[in-house]
Order: C-alpha cells, then structure tokens, then sequence
C-alpha cells in the first residue's frame, strides 16, 4: 500500500512539474558566437532565470553575432532580452555611429551592467611605446574595420594626438593580430575585451610585452566626454609578466530587453539573476565580476522600470 501511495505521490511531483514548466513563459536570451564569452555567460543566465523564478519563465540562450545584431534582434522583438556592450547599445539607441540616425532603437532599454570589458593597450617591449602618444610613426592593430573595437579606437584615439594619418593602422581580428604580433609584424595593438583574452594569454607566454596605462587628465575628459566609459584598471597578474594593475578605461557587457515587456515580468526576471548571482559564478568565471552594487555602472540608455523597481529596492542609484 506504501509504495502504491509512494508512486501516485511521485507521479503528482512529475505532473505538477511538467504543468509549472508548460506555464512557463518562453523566452530567447540573444547572445554571442559560440567561441566566445557571451554565448557560455548566456547559457548560465538563461539557466539561473529559468530554475529561480518559480516556474515563470523558460529561457533558452541563442548564439548570435553579438552587440549590434543583438540590439536589432531585441528592437525587433525576435528576441527578448539580450547581452550587449554598452557603448554599441548608446550608440544605437541614439543613432550614431556606427548606426544611423534615421534607425535609433529607442525601444531597447537597460535591465542592469553583467562585467567590464577592458581596454588593453598592448606595446611590444622593444618599441620603446610607454604611453598611447609614442605610438605616433607605429604599426598599430586596431581591430577589425568597422568593429566595436575599431570604433573605441577611434573615439580614443584623438584625445591623445592620434588618428590614422600619423599612426600606421591595421585592421585585424584578435587572433591573427596575436599571430602578426607575434611573428613581429606589429608595434602594438589595441583590445577592447574581457579578461582574461586567449590571443593576450597566448601572446604574453611566448613574449614580453608592454601594458601601457591609460589614465590622467586625458582619461578624464574621455569618461566626461563618453559616460559609457568607465576609469578601471586590468587586475595584476592576469597575465603572464603583467605583476601590477594597468590604469586603464573600461565598457561594460549589459542585459538589455524591449520597453514594451510587461512590468512585472522583467522585475522576475531581475531578481532571478541578481538575487542568485552566486549560481551565475557556479557556471561561468564572469559571473563573479556581476555584482548589485555596480549593476548602474556605465549604463546611458534608459532603465526599464522593472529593472529599475528591483534595484530601488536594493538601494542603488540609478542614472
């Protein structure tokens, strides 16, 4: 008679289970490629805002080509929410470059700031480069043409005496810069990535390079100049030689979602993964840098009130 009982009480737990995920509302996280950061850290959202919500939502994360399309995608409503850095989303929902201002996405807003993305400034060690400036007269990667990181390279640039008339540039992806850089072709390059980068790593283990700062009175003027920017600094010992922290200026990876969704819906959302960050950090090394407290930080593009009830809540300030 026990294990009758026992059997009608599990066979209830199942179909209560599988009624509660039936209920569940189903939602696409837009990420990144695959061999990337954003795809893996999706999956591990996708994963804590499924499991923590009570049943409410079912998340699957999609592989996609990162921070542009991700901000069509959602402008779209072919997804729901998604990864981006937060300058392509200023960018975007303004219109300006490397969008169009006939085509702003002011219907994306901001649920809250995931991790830096760090600006590395890379120097071969007998270039005698110690400072952006020196790389006047320098064969410079800057990134794909066209890129994010080309587009940072530009917006920096010009604050220190740089453009693309008084530098050599040259437009490379991450791995085949780290192979021209390698093989001595390059005087430097310039990264805007999350830590720690594997071209870097790979890099910094068959040379000696040099990190050079980005800081001070030209620093200043940037961030006032671009708030999405944000005064940082690359953490000692993310790299191989690298013993001190490297001043330098940093975007951050946001989760961003369509204005139009409910409410309610995307504060569930919001607590799920901010109040279980600590199952984020279980899955992916990037969820550790996702804190609360910085959850404002480099944000310009408007908060959805959802996000922005959960973090009233939680006593941050929001822009």
């Amino acid at each position: 008679m026990k294990r009758i009982l026992s059997l009608f009480l599990a066979c209830g737990l199942l179909l209560t289970a599988s009624s509660a995920f039936a209920d569940a509302k189903r939602l696409t996280l837009a990420t990144g490629g695959t061999s990337g950061v954003y795809f893996p850290l999706g999956g591990a959202i996708a994963q804590v805002v499924s499991t923590k919500s009570d049943g409410k939502f079912s998340v699957t994360a999609q592989a996609t080509g990162a921070s542009g399309e991700n901000m069509r995608l959602v402008q779209a409503h072919d997804v729901d929410f998604a990864l981006v850095q937060n300058d392509v989303a200023d960018a975007a929902v303004k219109g300006t470059e490397p969008f169009r201002p006939d085509n702003k996405m002011s219907d994306v807003v901001a649920i809250g700031r995931l991790y830096p993305e760090y600006l590395h400034v890379v120097a071969s060690k007998d270039s005698n480069i110690k400072t952006l400036e020196d790389f006047k007269g320098k064969k410079i990667s800057v990134g794909a043409r066209g890129s994010g990181n080309e587009v940072n390279c530009r917006q920096i640039f010009k604050y220190f005496g740089l453009d693309y008339k008084n530098i050599e540039p040259i437009f490379l992806p991450y791995g085949e810069t780290a192979d021209q850089f390698k093989d001595r072709q390059l005087d430097g390059f310039v990264f805007t990535i999350g830590t720690p980068n594997p071209a870097i790593q790979d890099i910094t283990t068959a040379q000696e390079v040099f990190f050079v700062p980005v800081e001070g009175q030209k620093a200043d003027e940037l961030v006032g100049k671009f708030p999405f920017l944000v005064k940082d600094a690359i953490p000692a010992g993310t790299y191989k030689g690298q013993d001190k922290a490297v001043p330098t200026l940093s975007v951050q990876c946001i989760l961003v979602v369509n204005k139009n969704m409910s409410e309610d819906d995307v504060y569930a959302m919001t607590k799920a993964l901010y109040d279980n960050l600590g199952d984020v950090a279980k899955a992916h090394n990037k969820g550790a840098e996702i804190s609360v407290e910085r959850a404002a930080e480099g944000i310009t593009i408007p908060f959805h009130p959802g996000a922005a009830r959960y973090f009233a809540e939680k006593g941050v300030k929001l822009p």
